[in-house]
């Protein structure tokens, strides 16, 4: 390892709005709103306000497998949350979600309505709303909430560190990557070993683990994100490589891992969904027009 510079912390961190990298303009070390902005709202009782990252993801994903299986009451209006441009910091997306972080989503389906933030806790409000995607026997629950609540331990590690040091950062470190580097594949191995014996996270039940999961671990393997795969040899993890491919040819994962996308191929993008119609109805004008809005 290359000798690494000399650095000695201060007495009192001061923040400094330039060393940030990709994602310097819209981190900073306090919360709350930057600005007025309500947000819209639509003729369903679940709204979310999102963004495709895989955390995004992971919502419209699950909204789209519980109306393939006939919920009606699943429809939803989905709205973006455009990062990169500070939506997260607007009044009322501060009110839905005080982190200021995508996802978040309202079900105004009672009385009162309820907001709910940290896509793990939506996956679970809706699994158990529905009674569905979810095991009901105790030791399957008990799996399945354990690799839900991995999932929402473990990723921080693989995107605030590894993607962060890796794509992200103004400058690479090589004891940030190699650190990182060794925590994901790490990651890779407690999920290649698990499926080895499993086809799915909880046994042969499909279920919200493999909907928190694949969005990251799905995307790392393939190298959709930070465009790493090579780097972490991630073709040797045949068995999450299984998984994640049966996963990815789900229907209702097409459908959802393009919601409230913004940006690739235009075909791959619907920023907006307010119905099953908007999938179909998605000529280039009107992909066209989504991106200029």
């Amino acid at each position: 390892m290359a000798e690494p510079t000399s650095y000695v912390p201060p007495k009192v961190w001061k923040w400094d709005s330039e060393n940030g990298g990709a994602f310097s303009k819209i981190n900073k070390p306090t919360a709350g709103a930057t600005h007025d902005k309500e947000l819209p709202v639509g003729k369903h009782p679940l709204q979310l306000h999102s963004l495709a990252t895989p955390n995004g993801v992971k919502v419209t994903v699950m909204l789209e497998e519980l109306l393939a299986l006939g919920f009606e009451g699943a429809e939803y209006d989905a709205y973006l949350i455009n990062i990169s441009e500070g939506d997260q910091f607007g009044s009322g997306f501060v009110g839905a979600n005080p982190n200021s972080k995508i996802p978040a989503l309202i079900d105004n389906s009672a009385s009162t309505p309820i907001r709910l933030f940290e896509s793990g806790a939506i996956l679970l409000h809706l699994a158990e709303k529905f009674g569905v995607l979810i095991p009901s026997e105790p030791m399957l629950r008990a799996e399945c909430m354990s690799w839900l609540f991995w999932q929402m331990g473990s990723a921080p590690y693989l995107g605030g560190g590894f993607g962060h040091f890796y794509a992200y950062a103004p400058i690479k470190i090589e004891y940030c990557i190699d650190r990182f580097a060794m925590e994901v594949k790490r990651q890779l191995d407690v999920l290649d070993r698990h499926l080895a014996n499993n086809r799915y996270m909880c046994g042969d039940e499909y279920s919200i683990a493999d909907i928190a999961i694949w969005p990251w671990y799905g995307a790392v393997y393939t190298g959709a994100v930070y465009d790493a795969a090579e780097f972490l040899d991630t073709k040797s993890y045949s068995n999450l490589g299984r998984w994640a491919d049966e996963i990815s040819q789900r229907e209702a994962v097409k459908r959802g891992r393009i919601v409230n996308r913004a940006w690739g191929p235009l075909d791959k993008q619907l920023r907006e969904r307010h119905s099953a119609a908007d999938f179909e109805n998605r000529t280039q004008d009107k992909l066209d027009a989504q991106v200029t809005d």
